[in-house]
């Protein structure tokens, strides 16, 4: 699909899954999770019922690890029916704290993508998540010089984009947001009347799963965020 990228002069990346990986790390706590609580219940019921208490969750946490922490907390206490040991709450807590301090491991090809692109574009971070783990996993990265702004946003929908875009004077048809997620970096971006990118990450939370219909949206999908390169110049 021929899209026209000429007039762009701001580039938004999010973050996690799209400079770096995020996803994999929650998938691999939530085996854990179950692993520890498999004494009250099936994993599969165990998975069901997180992810519901995270969806409970979200407007009193917002998105990010610590919130994820509190909801498996929460959710092994109801799945024992409070009887879960002092110890086992003490791993649970630990299960996140090792989130947190996790290395930050980039993707494939982030770092040459903006060396490419920084000269020629203003390019920002837009994100969402924890304010201080996000803040910290951006500067364990590396990547901080490339941009010239950080947002960490509550959510990602038509609004919060349209308010960060005028509070930053970027015009919305010279604007780009390049990320994994259809449902946050996309679809909403569109919207709008901007442009998008789509990279996909091989695993995708069922949060930010949308289908939708070939021809719907205008947008340009690529396998490997490098392949940005080949339309931006």
């Amino acid at each position: 699909m021929e899209i026209d990228f000429s007039n762009i002069k701001v580039i938004g990346f999010d973050a996690d899954d799209t400079l770096w990986v995020n996803e994999t790390y929650f998938r691999d706590t939530e085996e854990l999770f179950a692993e520890l609580l498999e004494g009250f219940e099936t994993k599969n019921k165990i998975d069901q019922e997180l992810f519901k208490k995270e969806m409970d969750n979200l407007e009193l946490y917002g998105y990010g690890i610590k919130g994820f922490m509190l909801s498996m907390i929460e959710s092994a206490l109801e799945l024992s029916n409070n009887k879960v040991s002092q110890a086992t709450i003490q791993k649970i807590l630990n299960l996140g704290k090792d989130m947190i301090s996790h290395p930050v491991e980039l993707l494939d090809g982030v770092k040459e993508v903006l060396k490419a692109l920084n000269h020629k574009y203003r390019l920002i971070v837009l994100t969402k998540g924890d304010l201080l783990d996000q803040e910290r996993k951006l500067e364990r990265s590396g990547l901080s010089r490339y941009f010239h702004h950080v947002e960490v946003l509550s959510d990602k929908k038509e609004q919060n984009y349209k308010n960060l875009l005028e509070h930053l004077e970027i015009d919305v048809d010279e604007f780009l947001m390049i990320g994994n997620s259809l449902k946050s970096d996309v679809l909403p971006l569109l919207n709008i009347g901007a442009k998008a990118v789509h990279v996909p990450f091989h695993t995708t939370w069922i949060h930010e799963q949308v289908s939708i219909e070939n021809g719907d949206y205008k947008y340009l999908k690529i396998n490997r965020i490098k392949d940005i390169l080949n339309y931006l110049n």
